[in-house]
């Protein structure tokens, strides 16, 4: 069903359409780093794009890279994207190497087996960082052998909630999703086909996900969410790494640490692949060699090792392991034996991602706030519209595995001087989407530029829907000049909400548009800026977080 909505006093005219069928950006925000390294007259470049975990790690390559005379770029992007970008363009893909942080997106993506030379750097098992005092009052510390059924039963028991990222949009988050699966299907040999369809499974793994607080695009946004926000977050799924990570700030800031919990059924292992992209440049094969033998020299891999990364084997020996950093107190287990989740043939992970997104997730309610001032008028409003079909056109968002589900609610607001009449749709027919996205086409600049109003108006809307508790709901806002008015209406409007805290707004940066207004916005909602150089790939993203 869509509807129209325009505000009169308090009241939604509302109009209805039909229903009927439809079902495929990244982890993390892609972004190239802002340093280069500087060649000394070797003449060689060389591009690497990586999951964003490894971002910490990208001193030691810039530093070899400038001893070896060789102009270094590094861009971060999700795992999607990254398989998206092998499938699709092969060995004609813009850069030299890729360095995800699972196998599986090498797996998925290299139809074309281009990738040669593939070798783990690292090793991350993806785990439950729990606040400690919740972990003690469940009986989880120092315990060995919790399951993620007894996960299942604490969030049940309204004992627990818990952020983590998405399984079709992040490694960590499909991780923690196929370790769902493989423990609620009783921890078969391998995850199966039958074992997808098996109902009971599905119900299991549907009720743990609705116990998610916070969605995310990207494993190292989640973590300083959770950390920087840690009034409002129990627990979250991430890379032992990472969690290691938080609780470092956590503690410098004398509040209480994360406790890492180990499922003994539902664990896999980050094993952060470096592959080169043969493109038959034997100057660029030679420095690749020297770059991966270096990572894997006794002397790196020790560094590696201090910043919370295990290398070698899964299980380490204690006594190479600094406890400053692999810290008992924080429930780390260094000499634990840890059984990975055996990885499913890739048809069963392509099922696998596509029953997350369209049946078990969490259903989203996302409100498009868009400025259709006069400013966007020309190539503005053409971009939009582009950004909008990428979501809106059943192709493009299967192909980016941003697809809604039957139960999805999706609102469009346009904005000018003030909120414009909008439309309101819900579920994933074919026929609501392609009317969500004439509505959008037919849409025409003209105006002033009011961002708090129309933002205002999105949450309110959202407030007057049954049962929004049941949903992630999040706001995008994209708009391209600085606003009139002031933050106080939006405020107000949040705190009369009893779910306003939990309405992030998602803003993108597009043209003239005030930065400082829109980090303003996403600091008091626990939301987040998108550069809209791109606005496609930003709108991507920051669905992506939904």
């Amino acid at each position: 069903m869509m509807r129209a909505f325009v505000r009169t006093s308090a009241v939604l005219a509302i109009f209805a359409l039909g229903l009927s069928a439809l079902w495929g950006c990244g982890e993390d925000e892609n972004k190239t780093s802002s340093q280069r390294s500087q060649a000394r007259g070797s003449g060689v470049s060389f591009s690497i794009v990586s999951g964003s975990e490894n971002e910490a790690l990208e001193p030691i390559i810039r530093d070899f890279a400038q001893k070896e005379g060789v102009a270094l770029d590094i861009k971060y992007m999700g795992s999607i994207d990254m398989t998206l970008a092998l499938s699709e363009q092969g060995n004609k893909i813009p850069y030299d190497a890729v360095w995800p942080a699972n196998s599986i997106w090498i797996t998925l993506g290299d139809q074309q087996n281009v990738v040669k030379h593939v070798e783990s750097i690292m090793r991350s098992p993806v785990i439950l960082g729990v606040r400690k005092s919740i972990a003690e009052r469940l009986g989880w510390i120092d315990s060995k052998d919790i399951a993620i059924s007894d996960i299942l039963a604490a969030t049940r028991a309204g004992k627990l909630r818990f952020a983590m990222t998405s399984a079709t949009q992040s490694n960590s988050g499909a991780s923690a999703y196929l370790g769902f699966l493989h423990a609620l299907a009783g921890a078969p040999d391998v995850l199966l086909m039958e074992h997808l369809d098996d109902p009971e499974v599905q119900e299991k793994v549907r009720a743990l996900l609705s116990m998610v607080n916070r969605s995310s695009g990207s494993s190292g946004w989640l973590e300083e969410m959770v950390t920087e926000n840690y009034d409002r977050f129990q627990a979250m799924f991430n890379y032992e790494a990472l969690i290691i990570e938080a609780n470092r700030k956590l503690t410098a800031n004398g509040q209480e640490p994360l406790y890492a919990v180990y499922p003994i059924d539902g664990v896999m292992i980050a094993d952060s692949p470096l592959g080169y992209v043969d493109k038959g440049d034997p100057k660029k094969a030679e420095f690749f060699q020297k770059l991966q033998a270096h990572l894997l020299s006794k002397d790196v891999q020790n560094r590696i090792l201090r910043q919370g990364r295990r290398t070698g084997l899964v299980g380490m020996n204690p006594d190479i392991a600094d406890k400053n950093v692999f810290n008992p107190d924080w429930g780390i287990d260094v000499a634990r034996i840890i059984s990975p989740v055996p990885t499913p043939a890739e048809p069963v992970i392509r099922k696998a991602l596509d029953l997350y997104q369209v049946a078990l997730r969490k259903p989203s309610c996302t409100a498009y706030v868009v400025d259709v001032s006069g400013s966007m008028n020309g190539q503005g409003i053409e971009d939009l519209k582009a950004a909008m079909t990428t979501l809106l056109d059943p192709v493009q968002a299967r192909r980016f595995m941003l697809q809604p589900s039957p139960k999805d609610i999706h609102m469009i607001i346009p904005f000018n001087s003030a909120p414009l009449n909008g439309v309101r749709a819900v579920g994933n027919s074919e026929e609501v989407m392609h009317q969500l996205l004439a509505y959008v086409l037919q849409l025409n600049p003209g105006g002033g530029t009011n961002i708090y109003s129309a933002a205002a108006r999105a949450v309110e809307t959202m407030g007057e829907i049954e049962n929004i508790e049941d949903y992630f709901p999040a706001v995008i806002l994209m708009t391209d000049g600085k606003s009139s008015g002031d933050i106080s209406e939006l405020k107000e409007k949040l705190a009369r909400l009893p779910l306003g805290s939990d309405i992030p707004i998602y803003s993108i940066t597009f043209g003239d548009a005030d930065e400082s207004q829109l980090k303003e916005i996403s600091a008091i909602t626990v939301g987040r800026v998108f550069s809209g150089k791109n606005l496609v790939q930003a709108f991507r993203k920051a669905k992506g977080y939904n």
